[in-house]
């Protein structure tokens, strides 16, 4: 009965509906919203509406959408007859280390590590214990952002890497002593380098007060350049009195970007431990999409050129190299290795598998963010014991899939991987990586 009183209904709404559409010329077609959305887009005419409300720069979560870095049209190429296998799975290892050089080098089981997502600007405290949590369930690191090390995080965490960063919140002795590794950050993908950004004390918690150390009232902000910072002579110099007075790896984070090898020229005067190369397509909590959509360069492009760089200057050894902005499969990584990163940094999708059925908790009321960012309405809904697992298993099924690859390819190790173990449908591509194309034979 009541399915037969709301076909009786509906019957003429949807007669009308379909001759407005068809028989009315544009300026009174109910239509003209799709043609608008063909030009458009969903995502400008949705980013139209909220500047028309607020009149402020918006803030997207987790990166854009823009993904320029062409993985799909690179290939692994395995090995069968001419070269066997990997005979098991237990003779390949994972491991890699970050500072080799440095007094106490960085030694992880996995090359994948968590990025920099820092509590108080980004994340909530519950998903920063539970990233620590579960990278130390899978021998891997944790990364601090541009926040303080909160004691929370530091007590879940087996290696814990803290940025120095632009708002001066992680830059005392007391701090820097309680780190595995230390990473000044100059420019993050994201924003596409270095921009400054504000939080109102209003929206500072007490407990992130206090680890950042502010006064009652006083706001948080980062700085486009880091404090006490006029030149490159004085980046210089910063890196290397840190290096001088800590025994971990001290390295240098970037944005990739067209400027990139003058960048590293000025990195490569410093006694750096690693670098940091942070793709367009990284993600974050606050950017807005202007530098989220339109900076920089993608990571596949800043890796290749990163890495030429230093290898024709005779300095690669030098330096560790970790990949990061958008890598987020288990081909990703191989593929960032095997152009040359020693380890890859991940973030959204490190987050995703993180909280992975919890966002059941607050779907469909709100959207997944609410449960893990620090201003997030349900954040308090997070169980760090699940979310620490979840994220121990993404990364576990992520090192298992690896080494089935690395297998077919005859490794024994991911410090193994090259270009050579490389090839493109591209021919394009093929030149810029300087690997091969996999439309012509082999000739040797």
């Amino acid at each position: 009965m009541m399915n037969w009183i709301l076909m009786k209904l509906m019957n003429p709404l949807a007669d009308n509906l379909t001759r407005a559409i068809l028989n009315q010329d544009y300026p009174t077609n109910p239509a003209e919203i799709i043609t608008v959305a063909d030009k458009l887009g969903p995502r400008v005419i949705i980013e139209a509406g909220m500047r028309a409300q607020t009149g402020k720069a918006l803030q997207r979560p987790f990166g854009s959408p823009v993904v320029r870095s062409p993985w799909d049209k690179i290939l692994l190429t395995p090995r069968q007859l001419f070269q066997l296998p990997t005979e098991t799975l237990d003779e390949i290892s994972t491991a890699t280390t970050i500072g080799k050089t440095a007094r106490r080098p960085l030694k992880l089981d996995i090359p994948i590590m968590i990025t920099g997502m820092s509590y108080g600007g980004s994340l909530s405290l519950k998903m920063k214990m539970a990233l620590a949590e579960g990278s130390a369930m899978a021998g891997t690191s944790t990364n601090t952002g541009e926040s303080a090390v909160a004691p929370e995080t530091r007590a879940r965490a087996k290696y814990l890497i803290g940025q120095y960063n632009r708002g001066g919140w992680l830059s005392s002795r007391e701090q820097l002593n309680l780190l595995d590794a230390i990473e000044v950050q100059l420019g993050q993908g994201a924003f596409g380098g270095a921009v400054e950004s504000t939080m109102e004390s209003g929206k500072i918690g007490e407990h992130l007060r206090e680890t950042w150390r502010l006064k009652e009232g006083e706001d948080a902000t980062v700085r486009a350049r880091m404090p006490g910072v006029s030149s490159p002579k004085d980046i210089v110099g910063l890196v290397n009195k840190l290096k001088t007075e800590y025994d971990v790896p001290v390295g240098v984070k970037i944005a990739a970007s067209d400027f990139i090898e003058r960048e590293l020229q000025v990195i490569a005067e410093t006694q750096a431990d690693f670098i940091v190369i942070d793709g367009a397509e990284g993600g974050t909590a606050v950017a807005p999409p202007t530098l989220e959509d339109n900076l920089g360069l993608p990571t596949l492009y800043g890796l290749v050129r990163a890495v030429d760089w230093l290898e024709e200057h005779g300095i690669r050894d030098r330096f560790s190299i970790i990949a990061a902005g958008g890598l987020c499969t288990p081909g990703h990584f191989l593929k960032a290795l095997a152009v040359g990163a020693d380890a890859v940094y991940i973030g959204t999708i490190a987050v995703l598998a993180a909280v992975h059925t919890q966002v059941a908790k607050v779907i469909p009321e709100a959207v997944p963010a609410q449960l893990v960012l620090y201003d997030g309405k349900y954040a308090d809904k997070l169980d760090v014991k699940q979310a620490a697992v979840s994220l121990a298993n993404f990364l576990s099924s992520c090192t298992e899939e690896m080494k089935l690859a690395l297998q077919a390819l005859g490794k024994k190790s991911v410090t193994e991987l090259s270009r050579d173990d490389l090839v493109t449908t591209c021919k394009d591509l093929a030149e810029f990586m300087n690997i091969r194309y996999a439309g012509s034979p082999r000739r040797e």
